[in-house]
């Protein structure tokens, strides 16, 4: 009979044998700081993170990247974001640096050298700890070193569920946050689903248990029957007659009127189809020779975020797997199935549930109008408890709002186009921080 040392040392070796094997998996669980970064102008000042998380069978899988950023105010008491980009298929860095993170390109002539970044004062990381994440499967720095799965709604909802319990059992501390779904545009699809499917896990008693509060949006497609109403919002803004809105629509800008028209000669698709235009016209980068796009245009900051972004030494300051991804793209819309038709289903769903959500708009989109957002919510038949009003900033009229018996807040940001906080980050902020 062996000795009680005996014993002892076999369950240690046991045990250690047991650690190695699964020290590579938990190693590429846990995310890097990152101190610097190229093009900014000395230590960041803002805590922000990268890592991956693994959702297929093994943890060398399916890889999904993220970049985390702790509040700069109380990040053991303040709100956890998810955030995800439109498209289908753009990456969540479009709402760091585009959006609502600490950081943003400096919009300065190129040449040729890497891009700047510079403070965003209006971060809603001042008051909120946010994670952007690049999903789904084959968006941004996410990869597999398999096949790449199909695409699709489903998936998109799977994956993001999945991820984020991973990601809270790795990072334990933020378990007790309170909890926020966030997204814009094309994301206005899965996230509800997304919310509901949280929801749904906590009440069978998935671990770890999710502090989850409730959802944000903002323009967000819904059905896609969103293009239904441009004519009436074209027209009502004074822009073109009905009669002429398939011959000039083409000539403006779609994303915020107010905007010059640019066009990226590289990107491939027609705005006929809502549910795939989101992605295919505002795709990056531009292909190969380098055409500098006008410096007046949106996409003359997705420019400057490509090169930036696909610079070997920013790739090593994010902590880039190298030989995972070849030249970064900012969307991927290729192969991807739409298998929802609807979300407002989820939004009553999540209603009946208890779940507060704000809904916001710029009311200068044309690709999603707040008419449109309207007309869903009236839907749901809920009653209204603060009728419309403005709000204000500064003494003066930023948007206007409702708020429903569901518990749902309907906010539009006066001036603003699809994606409103880039437009006009004061009032995003301002709308963020008051609700």
């Amino acid at each position: 009979m062996a000795s009680n040392n005996q014993v002892l040392l076999l369950a240690f070796t046991l045990t250690l044998t047991l650690f190695l094997q699964l020290l590579p998996f938990q190693i590429e669980g846990i995310g890097a700081k990152v101190e610097n970064l190229p093009g900014y102008d000395g230590p960041l000042p803002f805590h922000l993170e990268t890592g991956y998380i693994g959702l297929g069978d093994s943890d060398d899988d399916m890889q999904v990247f993220y970049y985390f950023i702790k509040s700069e105010n109380d990040p053991k008491n303040d709100p956890l974001l998810l955030w995800l980009t439109g498209g289908p298929g753009c990456s969540s860095f479009s709402g760091l640096v585009y959006q609502i993170g600490p950081m943003k390109f400096k919009i300065e002539e190129f040449d040729g050298s890497l891009p700047k970044l510079i403070p965003r004062p209006q971060s809603w990381t001042k008051v909120a700890n946010i994670i952007f994440v690049d999903l789904p499967m084959g968006t941004g720095f996410s990869y597999s070193k398999n096949v790449l799965p199909h695409r699709s709604d489903w998936k998109f909802v799977h994956q993001t569920h999945r991820f984020i319990r991973k990601w809270l059992a790795e990072n334990p501390e933020f378990l007790s946050n309170k909890f926020y779904m966030a997204a814009d545009s094309y994301s206005g699809i899965p996230v509800p689903p997304i919310t509901q499917e949280i929801a749904d896990g906590n009440e069978r008693g998935l671990e770890p248990r999710i502090n989850l509060q409730g959802y944000i949006l903002g323009n967000p497609l819904t059905s896609g029957l969103e293009e239904n109403d441009r004519i009436p919002y074209v027209h009502g803004m004074g822009l073109i007659s009905d009669e002429l809105y398939w011959v000039l629509l083409e000539n403006i800008e779609l994303y915020n009127i107010l905007e010059i028209y640019c066009v990226d000669e590289n990107i491939k698709g027609t705005r006929r189809n809502p549910r795939r235009s989101l992605a295919q016209k505002i795709k990056a980068p531009l292909s190969s020779p380098v055409t500098v796009p006008d410096m007046r245009c949106q996409i003359y900051g997705f420019f400057l975020g490509t090169e930036w972004i696909n610079d070997p030494a920013v790739r090593k300051a994010l902590h880039i797997r190298e030989g995972t991804i070849g030249k970064w793209n900012r969307c991927y819309s290729d192969d991807y199935v739409f298998d929802i038709r609807s979300s407002v289903p989820f939004h009553a769903n999540l209603s009946a549930k208890g779940y507060p959500s704000l809904i916001y708009s710029g009311d200068h989109d044309a690709v999603v109008p707040f008419s449109s957002t309207q007309r869903w919510i009236r839907s749901l038949n809920y009653s209204i408890v603060d009728d419309w009003r403005p709000w204000y900033l500064n003494d003066q009229v930023a948007g206007y709002t409702r708020t429903y018996s569901n518990q749902m807040t309907f906010a539009t940001i006066r001036g603003a186009g699809h994606t409103a906080p880039e437009n006009k980050p004061d009032e995003g902020f301002a709308m963020f921080v008051s609700n």
